[in-house]
């Protein structure tokens, strides 16, 4: 079984032009996959491993691996597929020189881990030649086969959470599934308890003793692999890094670098605080999430950081798919009183969000923290089944598996 995801409807519009598209984001979130997707969707395509022995002989042998492709295929234009080109020497002048033969007849998908995203910045060879896209891990809505404008903004957050809690639709066994199972693909769709397991263990393995040792100075591998060990259990807090610093027997400056590190590689993700121009909210410390969910701690954090990489998800493909730009922030005042999540809309608060387990009712400190942000709405996502609550037109109680439909 193979899902649809959303960012198939976005990535490849033909009115994005002759960019090449860039798609990266966690190991094994799907980034080849959708990349073969459109290759057979556009009738076949031309695809590129360049781990692979045989086309990086080609490579060095001088011939031109695209002409030589197009001329033996009979065809005039096609899609191309490039993945993990970025572990190539000089790779961003390989891409140049195709991307700059070829944009005529060829539009270029270039795919890769996290690497691709760090290395991107390093110069300015390939400015103005591509567009860049996140992949998230699966959100419920591509789970459960849910048409990609289902999850779009709407006109305003009011509506948006109008338009949920009317939906018919609540798809209760795929949720269940990705909290047990993650959002990762492969592991979600097997659904199985031991695979699960040893694919998390082999994923980790992965990025600490590959990515981390590629890409960073980090001698002790060891220490980052202890901090992994501490995450779960803050999960949900603002990350104090000095507590790190202390737990790891580390510098200050070392343990913000295994974390800002952990982020790169696509382990973790930020949600910074919101404070613009409110003196009463707090600036510095961030929260800090999984991108696997399973990895968190016990069932409120696990269920907080879903919600968590779900709005991270929506948020990545509204920017990618809108005009307008959206940011996941949450917001603490100084009191220490906190709504879990804010995304705003062109820098201005937008909708405020709480996770909970079971279903309460709406803390008075959400109450204050909409008013101070403008009167925006609020709804709080439940695990519990069958919830949906109003307050006063614009405080919202909706079960999770009906908010992400």
């Amino acid at each position: 079984m193979t899902i649809k995801r959303h960012l198939n409807h976005i990535a490849f519009a033909e009115k994005l032009g002759r960019q090449m598209r860039f798609i990266t984001g966690p190991r094994q979130a799907g980034k080849t996959t959708i990349a073969k997707q459109q290759l057979a969707h556009a009738g076949g395509g031309l695809y590129y491993n360049w781990d692979n022995k045989e086309v990086r002989a080609r490579y060095r042998e001088g011939g031109d691996l695209i002409a030589a492709d197009l001329l033996k295929s009979g065809r005039r234009a096609t899609w191309a597929c490039f993945d993990e080109i970025h572990k190539m020497p000089r790779w961003k002048n390989i891409l140049k020189d195709y991307f700059d033969a070829h944009e005529g007849k060829v539009k270029f998908i270039v795919t890769g881990s996290a690497r691709l995203d760090m290395f991107r910045s390093a110069g300015d060879s390939l400015s103005g030649r591509y567009f860049l896209f996140n992949l998230n891990p699966l959100t419920l809505s591509e789970a459960s086969g849910a048409p990609f404008s289902a999850m779009l903004p709407g006109t305003d957050a009011l509506a948006h959470l109008e338009t949920a809690a009317a939906r018919s639709v609540s798809p209760k066994a795929e949720l269940a599934g990705l909290l047990k199972f993650g959002g990762f693909p492969e592991p979600f769709l097997k659904a199985s308890g031991i695979f699960h397991k040893k694919w998390t263990e082999t994923y980790l393995e992965q990025v600490v003793d590959q990515d981390l040792r590629d890409l960073t100075r980090i001698q002790q591998l060891e220490s980052v692999k202890r901090l992994l060990l501490l995450m779960p259990s803050k999960i949900g807090s603002p990350l104090s890094i000095n507590s790190l610093r202390e737990d790891l027997e580390v510098n200050y400056l070392t343990a913000r670098n295994y974390i800002d590190h952990l982020c790169k590689t696509c382990v973790l993700f930020k949600v910074p605080p919101y404070s613009q121009k409110i003196s009463s909210l707090v600036k510095k410390e961030q929260k800090v999430y999984f991108y696997d969910w399973t990895l968190a701690g016990d069932e409120g954090a696990k269920f907080e950081n879903y919600t968590a990489a779900e709005l991270k998800a929506r948020v990545d493909l509204w920017n990618d798919s809108q005009d307008d730009r959206y940011a996941l922030h949450f917001v603490r005042s100084r009191d220490g009183l906190e709504t879990d999540f804010l995304i705003t809309k062109n820098g201005a608060p937008w909708l405020l969000c709480e996770a909970k387990v079971s279903a309460q009712g709406v803390a008075s400190h959400h109450h204050r923290h909409s008013a101070m942000l403008g009167g925006i709405p609020f709804v709080q996502v439940v695990l519990k089944e069958d919830i949906l609550k109003v307050e006063g037109g614009k405080f919202f109680t909706i079960s999770a598996s009906k908010l992400f439909a």
